[in-house]
């Protein structure tokens, strides 16, 4: 980021009250891009707006900026799917959003998603309608439709269309204080709409007598509203709307106005669970400058030209620059299990470097951030996306936000053999900054493979390996971590028995295979009687069965679930030794090894997919195709959904997160988890081995 030319410092609250974290959420195409411009140009002189909607947009844009008695930090969010990790960032780094619904376009199922979620932490919600010039806009039939999907959605003002919906907006109608005379909309429509945003919002008030004073024809006076009207939304339950058209400035002086007197300040929302770095509850924590220094890191960028830099919100105490700060990641601590390439770690060698206020791509220096402030931090090495920031004396470390889990594996390799050993660095560094993407050095199939959230996010992660750190890498097939069994018993015999001068190499064994039921492992049974194998090499046996069956005797996969017997075995009193053994016992499990005595088996993974009612058909229909085992559905904890559950093999999910976007028409997610392994059919087994499958 740069600094913006000509621009003062940037303001710097010394009171969370005087703060106002927004975020604004939609999908692409809604014109929530094109609205965070104009806010931001509506307040920061000489500003323009820059360019229209950033459809594709793939990360967070920042802006803080003076709005009347408060400082607005306001969060863009990208509309795709492939980065709701993003949108939650976002969410993390604010207290109140902004949904943008387009008065063409309606509610997705995207946006549904992402308002239950507020809904499940009570986040503050407010409705923005924009592209209502648009042909099928209907500012009434949204109005209508939010009411149905989010609940009790009121607008705050009407917008002036004199020629109809989806014609230009003249100008809004303000509910809370115009009068109809004065609207310039329908006094019927105008009467209306003003009675229940009024009991709306007088509903939630601290007055009970108000709503009944008002019911018996009392007045309320607009100035009350206003001040209730904070109450109601900070309920989370009362959401008002309001309609826009930014690129002509209608709206935006009210939408502001709603940031400003409206939505909640840091301290009338509720903290993260904090805890002590080392275990243990951290103690009471409050939004206060004055407070132990508590704080984390919302995103992480490396810009070439200023270097690394984190987006951090501080959620108690005071940050300044130059101060000593403990550095806490504990990702796989709260997930319960590791997540590849996001190891825990502490760290007291970051040292904070220097304070900018974001403002779109460019940035304003900063003296200090205090509690419940929305800050850029330079040269935090050590820190990485989700890290907490704490004083060294008082360590702590912040509950990280729900992530969303990546499903989409690519396997990849460095284009040139030069960069293959820069290649391990650069994804880790890439890692640090996107806690939604996941790294896998796969030990047996040796492929370096990336965990993403989507197509879109995987084109981000390429090219930025080649534009930002100059490695180029090149897509392969997958290729799916198969295992052998043995399929019957069989008796097999390995001879190592040479003689090249000195002591030679003599071992006889005498092995029956036999096959175990599915997660029985690996057993080793001595039955040699008589002294056939000598003690001391029944254990070199052994060694080198489990070694060979490790390798693998067919295809190169680890055998798994067989009982290795030594029944019988010939030794020489000087040449036998425990290396013969060991290669006797691997020869005899090889050339009894064929594709009439083995087998391959595939891992299968459980999934359960969340889907609209409408589409279960389809997806159903589509779970048959990839030889998929469904074992029931339920109702969806969400109204007009439906859970299915199913086992399906992992060789049929690594395009599954693409085709299910698609198959559900954009409203499925799923989840998978190991469950076992199975037979591979052996239609299957000569493409999978050679790589094509």
């Amino acid at each position: 980021m740069n600094r913006t030319s000509g621009a003062d410092d940037a303001p710097a609250p010394t009171s969370p009250q005087q703060i106002r974290n927004v975020v604004l959420v939609g999908p692409p195409g809604s014109g929530k891009s094109t609205l965070f411009e104009h806010l931001v140009a509506a307040r920061v002189e000489g500003r323009r707006p820059r360019g229209e909607d950033r459809s594709s947009s793939t990360g967070l844009v920042a802006a803080s900026f003076a709005s009347g008695e408060v400082v607005v930090n306001l969060v863009d969010t990208p509309g795709s799917p492939d980065f709701v990790g993003e949108v939650r960032a976002g969410l993390r780094a604010a207290d109140a959003a902004l949904f943008v619904v387009s008065g063409a376009d309606g509610v997705d199922e995207a946006t549904r998603m992402l308002w239950r979620e507020c809904a499940a932490v009570g986040m503050p919600r407010a409705i923005v309608v924009t592209r209502l010039e648009q042909a099928r806009a209907d500012f009434d039939e949204t109005v209508a439709t939010c009411r149905r999907v989010f609940g009790d959605a009121q607008p705050l003002a009407l917008p002036v269309q004199p020629d109809g919906p989806a014609t230009t907006v003249t100008g809004l109608v303000d509910l809370l204080s115009s009068s109809p005379s004065a609207s310039g909309v329908d006094a019927g429509v105008f009467a209306q709409r003003r009675g229940e945003v009024v009991e709306a919002i007088i509903e939630e008030s601290e007055d009970d007598t108000l709503l009944e004073r008002y019911l018996e024809g009392e007045e309320v006076d607009a100035d009350v509203l206003r001040e209730d009207l904070h109450a109601a939304v900070g309920t989370g339950r009362f959401f008002p709307v309001l309609p826009t058209h930014a690129s002509s400035g209608i709206g935006l002086e009210e939408v502001l106005d709603l940031i400003e007197r409206g939505l909640p300040s840091p301290v009338d929302v509720a903290m993260p669970r904090v805890f002590r770095s080392n275990g243990g509850e951290f103690g009471e924590l409050a939004c206060d400058p004055s407070g132990p220094l508590v704080a984390e890191v919302v995103r992480t960028t490396t810009d070439p030209f200023v270097g690394r830099q984190s987006l951090v919100r501080v959620f108690s105490g005071t940050l300044r620059p130059d101060d000593p700060v403990h550095v806490s990641g504990h990702l796989q601590q709260f997930a319960g299990e590791a997540i590849g390439g996001h190891r825990d770690h502490d760290s007291d060698l970051d040292r904070v470097g220097a304070l900018a206020a974001p403002l779109g791509e460019d940035s304003r220096p900063k003296p200090h951030a205090v509690a419940g402030d929305l800050v850029l931090v330079a040269r935090l090495a050590a820190a990485e996306t989700t890290d907490t920031l704490s004083s060294p004396s008082r360590p702590a470390l912040v509950e990280p936000w729900v992530l969303p889990e990546p499903l989409l594996p690519v396997a990849i390799h460095a284009r040139s053999k030069g960069d293959e050993d820069k290649l391990a660095t650069v994804l880790q560094s890439l890692v640090s900054e996107d806690v939604t993407m996941r790294l896998d050095l796969n030990p047996e199939t040796h492929q370096v493979v990336i965990w993403a959230m989507g197509p879109a996010h995987v084109a981000l992660l390429t090219s930025s390996l080649e534009e930002r750190h100059h490695v180029a890498v090149e897509a392969e097939p997958l290729r799916t971590a198969l295992r052998e069994t043995f399929v019957q018993p069989c008796d097999a015999q390995g001879r190592q028995v040479k003689q090249s001068g000195g002591h030679g190499q003599y071992a006889v064994c005498s092995l029956r295979v036999e096959p175990l039921p599915r997660g029985s492992g690996i057993e080793f049974v001595d039955k040699v009687v008589g002294g056939a194998v000598p003690r001391q090499f029944i254990a070199s046996v052994e060694k080198g069965a489990r070694a060979q069956l490790d390798k693998g005797v067919l295809a190169g996969y680890p055998a798994v679930d067989v009982r290795v017997t030594l029944v019988d075995g010939k030794a020489h009193s000087v040449d036998s030794s425990d290396m013969a053994f060991q290669t006797a016992a691997g020869l005899a499990l090889r050339q009894v090894a064929n594709e009439s005595t083995v087998a391959m088996l595939e891992p299968i993974d459980a999934v359960d997919i969340d889907v609209a009612d409408a589409s279960v058909g389809p997806v159903l229909a589509d779970l048959r195709g990839r030889r998929g085992q469904v074992h029931g559905t339920e109702p969806s904890e969400h109204d007009g959904r439906t859970v299915i559950h199913a086992e399906v093999p992992a060789l049929e999910l690594s395009r599954y997160p693409i085709d299910l976007r698609s198959v559900s028409h954009g409203t499925g997610t799923f989840t998978r988890r190991f469950a076992r392994y199975d037979y591979l059919p052996p239609q299957l087994v000569k493409d999978v081995v050679a790589g094509t499958r």
